[in-house]
């Protein structure tokens, strides 16, 4: 048996129990979500942690690659997914010929960024908005392509509304791809195969990928035509991804404006925890210990010591 299915039956059995304990009548698949009772979630991490007591925790790594273990590298329907290593293409860009998609990013973090279609009002914010993010994501060493099923000369035409109605005048450094063929956008599903030949207008969706140095897709994001994306959510996305991919961290909800009013065990409130983040469960206390002394454990009802902050300070001293 593989450690995850190892690990998922550890889960499922867990939760098999607590059904059992509380007196309700109803059967659990594999597949079936699952809630676990106290006791035997605390077992279940020991298993997960157990996983991956190998580690020495010396570049704090192991616990992140553990963490992405639990997603598949490819699929077994042929739908995008995170985890997956994203499919790789040639195509013309504004910037010239992209002979691969993978070759382009090698080694590096990206953000494939598409937009329904040219001389449309939304799309032309978005890329302005996105070009003025551009100079950051790049000193994050993460680069970035948009791309629609437009033409290049389109792009090219169209590029220059978009300068025009940015407030700051900005220049659009990274490349956009065209998809004439609409071959990309139904790799990437972002358009249906089987309908977009029958379109008038045959959109993309508005869609974001964030994908990290081996080409595995960390973070979707999918919008409707009619609402644009907020580029800030988009720069913080990466930089949680990339604290998480290097620290063996998760960011709570709202970081770094989370956890501004935290209680203590003497009755007392901090703020010195704004903008903390969490340990992944893969992390042992042995090792959160010998790597984050100062780390807090938040107190909950159930007992269960699984939201242990790390101060931002220490995360980077690491």
């Amino acid at each position: 048996m593989s450690p995850i299915a190892a690990l998922r039956r550890s889960f499922v059995s867990a939760a098999r129990g607590n059904v059992a304990a509380r007196g309700v009548m109803k059967t659990l698949s594999p597949k079936a979500p699952v809630v676990a009772a106290v006791n035997p979630l605390l077992s279940s991490l020991s298993t997960f942690r157990s996983l991956s007591s190998s580690s020495t925790m010396d570049t704090m790594e192991t616990g992140t690659k553990m963490y992405m273990s639990l997603y598949p590298e490819g699929s077994t329907d042929g739908s995008l997914r995170l985890g997956n290593i994203v499919p790789d293409f040639s195509a013309d860009t504004t910037h010239g010929p992209m002979e691969s998609f993978h070759e382009w990013k090698k080694g590096k973090w990206a953000i494939l960024f598409s937009h329904p279609a040219d001389f449309t009002p939304v799309c032309t914010t978005e890329i302005g908005r996105l070009a003025m993010k551009y100079d950051e994501l790049k000193a994050m060493d993460c680069l970035v392509a948009t791309l629609s099923v437009d033409p290049v000369k389109s792009h090219t035409e169209w590029l220059r509304d978009v300068v025009a109605h940015c407030e700051n005048q900005i220049k659009v450094e990274f490349p956009i791809i065209g998809d004439a063929d609409r071959s990309i956008s139904t790799a990437y599903g972002m358009i249906d195969p089987g309908t977009s030949g029958d379109q008038q207008l045959p959109l993309t969706i508005r869609a974001v990928f964030i994908i990290n140095p081996e080409n595995k897709l960390m973070l979707s994001l999918n919008y409707p035509a009619c609402v644009g994306r907020n580029t800030d959510e988009i720069v913080r996305c990466v930089k949680a991804l990339q604290l998480s991919y290097e620290k063996s961290i998760a960011t709570p909800a709202n970081w770094p404006e989370n956890h501004a009013d935290l209680p203590l065990k003497d009755g007392s409130r901090t703020d010195e925890f704004k903008g903390s983040v969490f340990l992944l469960p893969t992390v042992s206390p042995e090792e959160a210990k010998a790597n984050y002394p100062d780390y807090h454990t938040c107190e909950v009802p159930s007992g269960i010591e699984y939201l242990r902050l790390v101060k931002s300070e220490d995360v980077e001293k690491k």
